[in-house]
């Protein structure tokens, strides 16, 4: 079984857990996700069978990540 772990810091890792809850609780083929958070920290571990589930499941949390700062970014330069 493989496995990777995604740390998130910074403003973003506060919104992580309930903006990415539902997408890790989805059950995705061959793969389980979880979500921990502390010390100012985010913490997405993935486990996968195989390196498709893996790709295909990193590709996923990690597009979540990025909409997530994208949508902090814009909110931070409203007057």
């Amino acid at each position: 079984m493989l496995s990777a772990r995604i740390t998130i810091d910074g403003d973003a890792a506060r919104t992580v857990i309930p903006a990415m809850g539902p997408e890790a609780g989805r059950e995705l083929p061959r793969t389980e996700t979880r979500l921990s958070e502390g010390d100012g920290r985010t913490v997405i571990e993935v486990s996968a069978a195989d390196t498709s589930a893996m790709r295909a499941a990193l590709n996923s949390h990690l597009e979540c990540i990025r909409v997530i700062q994208d949508i902090e970014d814009l909110t931070e330069m409203k007057p």
